[in-house]
C-alpha cells in the first residue's frame, strides 16, 4: 500500500467540505483508537488471532448501534473468523462491498527498534505491524462506518464491510471463504479494496493518486534438492546447498519478458503530462507501437517500473542440512512470484525449471490451502473492470481538495490481495484509499513497519468524503 511522510503531512488540507473540525477530529481520534486496538491484537498466522481482532471490532459497531443481525463472524478455523458488517441503506441498488484483512505477517521483536505489537507514535509515525498493511486502512473503514452511523445516515444502497483472515498466508479461511460458503453475506454489484494501491509522494509532495484496477497473481514453489549425503570431511561435489544456491544464482540473474497490459498502459498515459521532459520521454517510447527498447530499458532501471511490466520471482526462505558435521542431504527454498496477469503458474514454474537448469531440482506448487502439488493449478488472475465514472469523479473530486493538482491514475498493483478471490466471482474490484507512502519508504511486510501520523489523519478525513461523494451526497 501507498503510504504519507511526515513531511507530506505537513500540507494543510483544504478546507472541510463534509463536516466541521470537530467532526473531522473526533473521526481521527476514533479512528486512531481502534487502530491503536488492532495493532496491538496479534494475528499471524504463528501464535495471533484474527477472531479476537473480529469480536474487538464487531463490539465497536454494536457499541456504535449496529444492530446483531447486521453483524456476523463467520468462518470455520477458530482462530480465523471473519467479520462482516452491514450498514442498511435505502436499497435503491445492489450494495457496495468495503474489504480488507486483518491478518499481518510475522514480526520477530529482535529484528525491530519497537515492539512491533506494540501501538508507537515517535518521530511524527506509527509504528507496529500492520501500520502499513494494513490494520490503518482496517481502522479507516470502521471508524468510517461508525461515523455514519451516528450521523444517522442512510446510504442509497447497503455498504457492507468484510474484515477477513488470511490474505497474508493460503488464503482459504478469508474472503475465499466467505465468497463459497456465505456469499449471501458479501454479495455486491462491485468492490471497494482498501489493501494497495493509493498515494505516492516523493520529497514530501503527492505526485499521484493512484485507483487499482487489476494486479499480479500470486504464486509459491517450493524447491527441493536431495543427496545421499555423507561426512563433512568429504570432497563437496554433490552438496544440496551448493547446488541450491546455484540455481537460485541463475535465478537472481534472469529477467522475464517485458509485457505492457492495458491497465499499465493507461497509468503510463495518465502520467506523462505530469512526468518531468526525462521521464515523459521514456513513457512515451514505451507506450510506442512497437515500443522503444531504450525507452524500456530506461523504466526497468527504476526497480518500481519494472515490476509493472514483467513477471518477477524472488527467494524468500532457505533451509538445509541436518547436523553441523555432515553434508547435507536435503536443501529446499520458496521462491514467490508476482505473476502479470493473464499468465498461468505453470507456465512460470516451467520458465523457473528452464532457468534453473538443475535435473535433480523438483520445483512445485503450494494451492491456495498450502498443499504441494507437482504441477500448478489454474490462477490467471482477472481482467481490469470496466473504469466507473461516478467511482472516478468521487476520487478525483475529493483528491483534488486535499492533494491539489496531483493526477488520479488508474493502474495496477504490482503486488497481490484479496481482489483475485472477489473478481473471478462477479464481484468487480477497485483498490482505493487515501493512504500515502513516500516512494522510497516502503516497509510493509518488512522492519520498523510504519505510517506517518498526518498522513493517517488525511487518510480519515479522504476515505469519509470519498464515500459520501460517490454515494452521491455532499
Amino acid at each position: 500500500m501507498k503510504r504519507l511522510s511526515a513531511a507530506a503531512g505537513l500540507l494543510l488540507l483544504a478546507g472541510p467540505a463534509f463536516g466541521g473540525p470537530a467532526e473531522d477530529a473526533a473521526s481521527r481520534a476514533l479512528a486512531r483508537d481502534i487502530f491503536k486496538e488492532l495493532i496491538e491484537i496479534n494475528t499471524t498466522e504463528s501464535s495471533g488471532s484474527v477472531t479476537r481482532a473480529s469480536a474487538a471490532m464487531a463490539a465497536r459497531f454494536r457499541a456504535a448501534g449496529f444492530a446483531d443481525s447486521d453483524i456476523a463472524i463467520v468462518g470455520d478455523e477458530p482462530r480465523k473468523m471473519n467479520l462482516v458488517v452491514r450498514l442498511r441503506g435505502a436499497g435503491k441498488a445492489k450494495p457496495i462491498l468495503l474489504i480488507g484483512h486483518l491478518d499481518v505477517v510475522e514480526a520477530r521483536r529482535e529484528d525491530w527498534t519497537t515492539d512491533p505489537f506494540k501501538f508507537t507514535e515517535k518521530d511524527g509515525f506509527y509504528y507496529g505491524r500492520g501500520t502499513q498493511d494494513m490494520k490503518d486502512g482496517d481502522a479507516i473503514m470502521v471508524a468510517t462506518l461508525i461515523r455514519l452511523k451516528k450521523e444517522g445516515y442512510t446510504p442509497p444502497r447497503d455498504l457492507i464491510l468484510a474484515l477477513t483472515a488470511d490474505e497474508e498466508t493460503a488464503g482459504a479461511n478469508g474472503l475465499d471463504w466467505l465468497i463459497h460458503h456465505r456469499r449471501d453475506l458479501i454479495d455486491a454489484e462491485y468492490a471497494l479494496n482498501h489493501d494497495g494501491i493509493g498515494v505516492t509522494t516523493k520529497g514530501g509532495k503527492a505526485v499521484g493518486v493512484f485507483v487499482g484496477l487489476t494486479e499480479k497473481v500470486y504464486a509459491d514453489f517450493e524447491l527441493t534438492i536431495r543427496n545421499k549425503g555423507g561426512h563433512s570431511s568429504a570432497p563437496v561435489a554433490d552438496n544440496a546447498i551448493y547446488e541450491l544456491a546455484a540455481a537460485l544464482g541463475r535465478l537472481a540473474d534472469y529477467r522475464f519478458p517485458y509485457e505492457l497490459n492495458d491497465a499499465v498502459r493507461l497509468y503510463y498515459a495518465r502520467t506523462v503530462p505530469a512526468a518531468d521532459p526525462a521521464r515523459a520521454a521514456l513513457l512515451k517510447g514505451a507506450l510506442a507501437r512497437p515500443p522503444d527498447p531504450k525507452a524500456i530499458a530506461g523504466l526497468d532501471a527504476d526497480p518500481n517500473e519494472y515490476t509493472l511490466t514483467h513477471t518477477t520471482c524472488v527467494a524468500t526462505r532457505l533451509a538445509a542440512g541436518h547436523a553441523n558435521n555432515a553434508l547435507p542431504q536435503t536443501a529446499t527454498a520458496n521462491v514467490n512470484c508476482r505473476i502479470l496477469p493473464g499468465h498461468e503458474p505453470e507456465e512460470v514454474r516451467q520458465e523457473l525449471i528452464r532457468v534453473f537448469a538443475e535435473p535433480k531440482l523438483e520445483v512445485r506448487f503450494f494451492d491456495d490451502f498450502g498443499k504441494l502439488h507437482d504441477t500448478a493449478e489454474s490462477k490467471h488472475g482477472f481482467a481490469a473492470p470496466v473504469v466507473r465514472p461516478d467511482l472516478m469523479h468521487a476520487v478525483e473530486s475529493v483528491a483534488a481538495s486535499l492533494w491539489p493538482g496531483t493526477p488520479v491514475i488508474p493502474s495496477m498493483d504490482a503486488s497481490a490481495s484479496d481482489a483475485a478471490m472477489a473478481a473471478p466471482y462477479g464481484i468487480p474490484v477497485y483498490a482505493v484509499s487515501g493512504d500515502a507512502e513516500e516512494a522510497d519508504d516502503g516497509r510493509a511486510h518488512g522492519q520498523d513497519e510504519r505510517v506517518g501520523v498526518a498522513a493517517f489523519d488525511r487518510g480519515v478525513d479522504f476515505y469519509y468524503r470519498f464515500l459520501k461523494t460517490l454515494l452521491g451526497t455532499r
